[in-house]
């Protein structure tokens, strides 16, 4: 199996646009190029705005071409442990936002015409455990409850794997190539006008009062507002609040293709892309390339500045070992390669917006499950600091100028969920 350091999915563009040289001046700066930073870029494009948008590589880069590839309307907090937690108004908003999110990223697809073989199947959050089964049930009604298009499935009729005794189907979202979606939207970026810099880092941000200055390593750029979209980066800016973003490495692995008949025999008829109902997820999807993609499980923490990196091989290794253990009649295929990127993740474990500044306005909208709303965040962000209302979806993840609590997120306690989770699976296992 071949480690590698690339987005696992598409080439990397053939050119890069100009890097800055020199001091620019625009309407708005928007610092971090990923699928949140292009898509609030192109919506103040779209508004007539003068927009700068910095990427430290290229656009996409990061988390948006790196990731497992599903759009979905969850959070990533445990659904019964917020429907305990939160008011139910409070978590009504939260899923209406998170479906929202899901079809603004397919009306982005569409309207962008991006080829990148979005399939709109739904996601099921699975149960390879009574106990997780349970949870599952407890989970739906949670969700049902809040407005989410969740149901409960169970056994075989529900065309899953062996081993995996049902769960909740999400209704809405699916799966894509995220790689190629990210150069599709890069394509689209470019094209609108957006003043593109890629390989330009923002090495600092400061609001002035009637503006804000962002420093690069060869140039500045001074604007009216700012726009803060560089998640698990975030850290590494100290215009960022406090404890924003931990960021954290996950992995994800590529078999070679697997036979149709193959994914019949071991129950998989429905096809439906998978998570398990883990401390720390596992995700299974076939691709339309008839491949297996995995990943998760098992996550490392880092620091600012995070480094270029490739999976970790003792992750890589867990998570094959992983792969045989859910999927024994597939004990043979073998795993081609392995990739991985940074996501942040919150001390809440919910996506958040706010104002960094009276000019600096960001955006923490992954989780782990930031695809769809990351850049539905982005297109919110955009309005809002064009001096419209707030949305009643911004509203529902927005956090002011209000200060984080220091984050659990630390390699003790994510090895302890891991930890927690091969227990767990040895427990269920003894009770067959």
């Amino acid at each position: 199996m071949e480690l590698i350091h690339d987005t696992g999915w598409a080439e990397q563009p053939a050119t890069v646009e100009q890097p800055l040289t020199g001091d620019i001046d625009g309407d708005v700066v928007v610092i971090g190029g990923g699928g949140g930073g292009m898509s609030a870029a192109l919506r103040l494009a779209e508004k007539g705005v003068d927009v700068v948008l910095l990427e430290a590589k290229t656009l996409g880069w990061g988390a948006t071409s790196r990731n497992a590839g599903y759009i979905t309307n969850s959070v990533a907090a445990d659904p019964e442990v917020l429907g305990f937690l939160l008011k139910r108004e409070r978590l009504r908003s939260l899923y209406r936002y998170a479906e929202n999110a899901v079809h603004f990223a397919e009306d982005a697809i569409e309207h962008h015409e991006i080829d990148c073989g979005y399939q709109q199947e739904g996601i099921v959050m699975a149960a390879v455990s009574k106990g997780q089964l349970r949870h599952a049930r407890r989970n739906a009604k949670v969700m049902a409850e809040a407005g989410s298009q969740a149901e409960f499935v169970e056994g075989p009729a529900a065309g899953l794997p062996e081993g995996f005794l049902g769960g909740v189907r999400e209704g809405v979202g699916g799966t894509l190539n995220p790689g190629e979606f990210a150069l599709g939207l890069r394509a689209a970026t470019i094209a609108a006008g957006v003043r593109v810099h890629e390989c330009t880092p923002a090495r600092s941000i400061t609001d002035t009062g009637d503006g804000v200055t962002v420093e690069t390593p060869n140039g500045k750029v001074r604007a009216r507002k700012a726009l803060l979209t560089t998640n698990a980066y975030s850290n590494g800016l100290s215009i960022a609040p406090k404890h924003l973003a931990s960021p954290v490495w996950t992995s994800l692995i590529e078999t070679e293709p697997v036979a149709p008949e193959r994914l019949d025999d071991i129950g998989w008829t429905s096809r439906a892309p998978l998570v398990t109902l883990h401390m720390i997820l596992e995700s299974y999807r076939v691709t339309p390339r008839g491949t297996i993609v995995f990943g998760t499980r098992r996550l490392q923490t880092g620091r600012n500045p995070l480094p270029d990196r490739t999976p970790a091989p003792h992750v890589a290794d867990d998570l094959v070992r992983g792969f045989r253990e859910r999927f024994p009649g597939l004990r043979d295929i073998e795993p081609q390669k392995a990739w991985g990127g940074w996501i942040g993740m919150s001390s809440t474990w919910l996506p958040v917006a706010g104002e960094a500044s009276d000019n600096v306005l960001y955006s923490l909208a992954c989780n782990g499950h930031g695809f769809a709303q990351a850049q539905y965040v982005g297109h919110l962000l955009a309005d809002r600091v064009g001096g419209a209302p707030l949305h009643e979806d911004l509203a529902a993840i927005w956090h002011g100028r209000k200060r984080f609590w220091p984050s659990f997120v630390s390699q003790p306690a994510l090895s302890a969920g891991w930890l927690a989770d091969r227990a767990a699976d040895r427990l269920a296992a003894l009770r067959k």
